[in-house]
């Protein structure tokens, strides 16, 4: 499992091992945390308590893609549904790429004056398709995806920290995929639960700009040195920390 801050604040990700993708982890894992949790569709993620779930457009995105990649190469695909759809998204991107650098506040508000007619818009286009489709045809699930999460994808507009994607954590998990590929499994939990610390460690390392051999190297040379007298005394060794030296910095 992974969890992963957003793009204000402290930078974080967080993995976690465990046997089985049932939503009872993240309700474990998440206890005590209120706000707003982002993620995919995936039913496990309502178990947990106290969050406002936010959806990913690039999943709903996704579903029109993978129908316009089934059609003949006859097919004029500028003419079709899933084009069109496709355009929406475009719009919607192409003006979160313009308020990226924007604090929370400021994009909080164009989203609601600029974005939400663009939704209303979509969603309009969406009902009025949604009966002249087969509905278990690509481009009917495509459409159904979009409808059945409607609720999670408008909650996008509920604050300004909130992506149009999940593609964040997308991105952060492809390490790990990458590396079970190679090793092909952990010996055993124990080893599961230690790579995924560690994992932990670096990926946080990178997302805040340290070089994490360096990084590490620190560690290593401190902690042993470092008496727990409370929960903040590691605190001068986490990766935002003001006070770590620049070599942990210093790039590979």
């Amino acid at each position: 499992w992974l969890y992963k801050s957003g793009n204000y604040g402290k930078k974080i990700a967080l993995y976690e091992y465990q046997p089985s993708r049932s939503g009872k982890h993240p309700k474990n894992f998440l206890s005590g945390f209120t706000g707003l949790l982002q993620t995919d569709d995936y039913s496990g993620y309502n178990s947990v308590e106290d969050i406002t779930r936010v959806g990913c457009f690039a999943h709903s995105r996704r579903y029109f893609t993978d129908s316009l990649k089934i059609l003949p190469k006859e097919a004029e695909i500028e003419k079709t549904h899933a084009y069109e759809a496709v355009k929406y998204f475009k719009e919607m991107f192409r003006l979160e790429s313009k308020w990226k650098d924007l604090s929370p506040e400021e994009r909080f508000k164009v989203r609601n004056e600029e974005l939400k007619p663009i939704l209303e818009d979509y969603l309009s286009w969406l009902q009025d398709l949604q009966p002249k489709v087969v509905r278990k045809s690509k481009l009917g699930q495509a459409i159904n995806y979009s409808l059945s999460n409607w609720q999670l994808l408008t909650n996008v507009l509920l604050d300004g920290q909130c992506e149009l994607s999940n593609n964040g954590a997308e991105r952060a998990i492809k390490p790990f995929v990458i590396g079970r590929k190679n090793y092909l499994f952990c010996k055993s939990p124990h080893g599961a639960k230690a790579s995924a610390t560690i994992y932990s460690v670096i990926e946080t390392a990178k997302m805040n700009n340290l070089n994490p051999y360096n990084y590490l190297k620190y560690l290593f040379e401190e902690l042993p040195n470092t008496k727990l007298t409370g929960p903040e005394a590691l605190d001068h060794l986490l990766p935002w920390s003001e006070t770590l030296p620049e070599e942990c910095r210093r790039k590979p």
